[in-house]
Order: C-alpha cells, then sequence, then structure tokens
C-alpha cells in the first residue's frame, strides 16, 4: 500500500483530497502547514508527497526543496490554484513529478498520482539494484540444484555480456523478474538502469506515456514534456514484464523501438534516439496469442532472439529444501538461531504442488515462521492448504520414483536414507558448518558426526 502525504492549509481541500485517495486504498497522513509536513518527512517514510504551492510561512517549493535534500526518493505532486503555472513549472525544475491546477477533477488527479508512484518504483528498485551491484551479484538469490536451473544460470552467463533480446517464460511466481536482473548485473550495462515495467498493470494510455513518454499537451493533464523509461533507461536495460497483455497498438510502436533505435514521445512529431537493452517475460506462450491475434508475429521474432525457460517449482523438486533454507537463512534475525524444521515437514514440502511456485514458498516459510514454537517448523504452522497435503514415500518428479513395495526395503532402511539425505542438505545450507548444522538440527555434535558417512567426517 503506497504511503501519502498530504499538506494543504485549507481544511476543505485537505478533507476532500484524503478522502478520495483512501477509497483507491492508499494510505494517507495529512498535514495543514508545511513546517508540520517537513517533521513528518523528516520522521516517517512516504512515497509520495501532494503539497499545495502557496502556504506560509512555510510553502510549497520549501517543501520540495527539504524532499530533494532529505529523501529524494520520494514523488512530488504539486497544487496551484493560480492561472499562472510559472511557479509549478519552476517546481517541475526543482525536481518534482508534475503539477494539478486547482479545483482538479478526481480522475485526472488518480492518473497523476498513479503515474507518479508507477515512476517512483521504478527508479526505487533501479537504486536498490545498484546496492546489489556494489557487493557484485552472485546469483545469491537463485536457486539451481535442479538440472533445469542449472542451465537456467548458465543462459545467463552466455547471454549477460551481449545485447541480444531475451524472452524469459515461466508461470506466475518462478522469478522471471530475478533473472532479468541477473542477465542485467553480468552484463556490460549493469552501471546504468534498470527499469522494470509491468504491461498487465497499467491502463493502455498510461502505458504508452510510461514506456515512450509524452509532450506537454499531448493529453489532458500533460503540463509538462516526460521522458518514458527506454529514455530513463539509456545505457541500461528495460524489462518488460507480461508482455502478452501489451495491446497491440503499443506493440507496434515497441517494434519501431526495437528497430529503429529510437522513440518518439506521446503527442510529438520529433524522434529520440534510445539504446536501451530489452528483456521480456511473459506467463502464456505468445505463438497461441500470435494464432488468437493478439500478439504481432513479427514483434515475437524480435524479441525471442534467445528464449529462457523457467520451469515450474513442482517440475524440480531439487530445489524445494534449499529454497526453504535460503528463506529460512534470509528471515532469521542475525545472530538468531535457526529455526528447525520437522522430517515430516520436509516430506510434505516436497510432495505439495506449490500453484504459486516460488512466491508461494516464500509466503508459506515466512508463516511458518511467525507461528513456529520453540524455535522449530512443525506441519501445524503451516499453511492450511500445505499442511493437508498426503505425503507420498517417493514422489514422482524429476529423477524420483514411485514407490513400490515389492522391493520389501524395511522402514530402518527407508527413514537412514531420508535422514541422509536430510543431513546433507542441513550442511549445504550451513556451508559446511557441522557446528552449525548440530545447533540446527538440535542434535550434538558427536551424534552428527556418528550419523554422517565417513567421508564427510
Amino acid at each position: 500500500m503506497a504511503r501519502i502525504l498530504l499538506v494543504d492549509d485549507e481544511p476543505s481541500i485537505l478533507s476532500v483530497l484524503c478522502t478520495v485517495l483512501r477509497a483507491e486504498d492508499y494510505q494517507v497522513t495529512t498535514a495543514a502547514t508545511g513546517q508540520q509536513a517537513i517533521d513528518l518527512i523528516k520522521s516517517e517514510d512516504f512515497d509520495l508527497l501532494i503539497s499545495d504551492i502557496r502556504m506560509s510561512p512555510v510553502n510549497g517549493m520549501d517543501i520540495l526543496k527539504v524532499v530533494h535534500q532529505e529523501r529524494p526518493d520520494v514523488a512530488v505532486i504539486m497544487l496551484t490554484a493560480y492561472g499562472s503555472v510559472e511557479t509549478a513549472i519552476e517546481a517541475l525544475k526543482l525536481g518534482a513529478f508534475d503539477y494539478v491546477t486547482k479545483p482538479f477533477k478526481v480522475d485526472e488527479l488518480l492518473i497523476t498520482v498513479q503515474r507518479a508512484l508507477a515512476y517512483r518504483n521504478a527508479i526505487t528498485e533501479n537504486a536498490t539494484l545498484k546496492e546489489q551491484l556494489q557487493t557484485r551479484y552472485q546469483f545469491d538469490n537463485i536457486i539451481a540444484e535442479s538440472p533445469s536451473m542449472k542451465n537456467v544460470c548458465d543462459m545467463i552467463r552466455r547471454v549477460a555480456p551481449t545485447d541480444t533480446t531475451v524472452l524469459i517464460y515461466g508461470h506466475s511466481g518462478t522469478g522471471k523478474e530475478l533473472i532479468a536482473k541477473a542477465i542485467h548485473a553480468y552484463s556490460l550495462r549493469s552501471k546504468k538502469n534498470f527499469l522494470p515495467v509491468n504491461c498487465a498493470a497499467l491502463p493502455e494510455p498510461l502505458l504508452e506515456s510510461e514506456m515512450f513518454g509524452h509532450v506537454k499537451g499531448a493529453f489532458t493533464g500533460a503540463i509538462a514534456d516526460k521522458e518514458g523509461l527506454f529514455e530513463a533507461a539509456h545505457g541500461g536495460t528495460i524489462f518488460l514484464d507480461e508482455i502478452g497483455s501489451m495491446p497491440l497498438s503499443i506493440q507496434g510502436k515497441l517494434l519501431r523501438v526495437l528497430q529503429e533505435k529510437e522513440v518518439r514521445r506521446v503527442g510529438s512529431n520529433k524522434t529520440v534516439a534510445v539504446n536501451a537493452r530489452v528483456l521480456a517475460a511473459t506467463n502464456v506462450r505468445l505463438e497461441k496469442l500470435i494464432e488468437e491475434g493478439l500478439f504481432r508475429e513479427d514483434l515475437f521474432y524480435r524479441i525471442s532472439v534467445i528464449p529462457i525457460e523457467i520451469a515450474p517449482l513442482h517440475e524440480r523438486r531439487e530445489d524445494i529444501l534449499p529454497l526453504v533454507y535460503h528463506v529460512i537463512k534470509k528471515e532469521t534475525p542475525e545472530g538468531a538461531e535457526f529455526p528447525a524444521l520437522n522430517a515430516d515437514v520436509c516430506s510434505l514440502l516436497e510432495n505439495y504442488t506449490w500453484p504459486g511456485n516460488v512466491r508461494e514458498l516464500e509466503n508459506a516459510i515466512k508463516h511458518a515462521m511467525t507461528f513456529a514454537k520453540d524455535n522449530r517448523i512443525t506441519r501445524e504452522v503451516l499453511p492450511p492448504k500445505i499442511a493437508a497435503t498426503p505425503i507420498d514415500v517417493n514422489p514422482d518428479g524429476e529423477g524420483g520414483e514411485r514407490f513400490d513395495a515389492t522391493r520389501g526395503r524395511s522402514l530402518k532402511a527407508f527413514l537412514r536414507e531420508q535422514e541422509k539425505k536430510y543431513l546433507s542438505q542441513v550442511l549445504q545450507f550451513t556451508g559446511g558448518d557441522k557446528e552449525r548444522a548440530a545447533k540446527t538440527l538440535r542434535i550434538s555434535l558427536a551424534t552428527l558426526y556418528r550419523k554422517l558417512p565417513e567421508e564427510q567426517n
């Protein structure tokens, strides 16, 4: 939920704005004076500031300067009731995203708010990525124990140094954007922007403006020139998520950008040269959309030079427990003991089908860690849907076999095999640290050594 700070010395305006924005599920905080707004900016976190320009003694321009210095990641929309827009234009030069004139139309205000938040999110995500790159991105967040994910990592290393367009296939929640970020991080463009845009999340006019920019007067509310994400990503990478949802009219303009390496802002007859690598992702087969007349075949061949496919989680069971340990490690406070997993929980997690893929797994483990008792994850603290999963002794899967009673394996032999597998996974999770592994398993170090195969002692 986006956090918005409203600033206006007119109670009626403040009340109307507050009502409108809260109706759209935004989290709204209000300030009746400029000084109160500055105090809030310094003490709390906000995604967007909407402020009147003319206030006394601290006016909107004063607030804007403080935001620029203290919280440059906060987007700013200025309100003005005056026929002259000179002050508002000056605010744009100082870093405001846009301005709205009073009396405002609700739909225009909401569109401006949506655009400001979308742009702010893209820039913030890019800043976060740059911080990751400073410590050199090493696939830390990509778990690849299965052959299919190892192949994905190999593809990343091969395609990253090139400027080739890449199309990433994968069901929802498989981590397509994570793969795109890794490609960017290993590329020659890694020091420039990585800007994602979700083609399914924005209406057609807004998506066109966000991607290609617009000029002043191009449409109602376009009071100043704005660069699009293609221009902002110059020298870097633009990631087109869920490209299958892109309207046909915008597909044609995207094709021109890919062919001509130039963009024309909405409402302009001039072109601007751009140099941005394009990565795209989809959770549907574009070939099927082509047959249905919903996707351009010529664009498909442009964006799918290198296809990378991420298998759903239920097809790569080798990744499930390593992913579980990865989430536990990430969510456990520094210096705290990792929660232990009951053996039946491990089997249950490997048997569950994970329709929501990695995203569902992450949420499930966070849920379990929240409700775990005595720092132990049991079946009872998992989400009910997952806890109800029947446990198959040896499920079908990548490299798996169905249980066969005719083999005559004893229960003791089966449990020993499962124990060895679990010990190996915990040691991998702890980086080979046996003392830490023993603490995680809640057994003594001596017991751990007795249980380990001789070659691991």
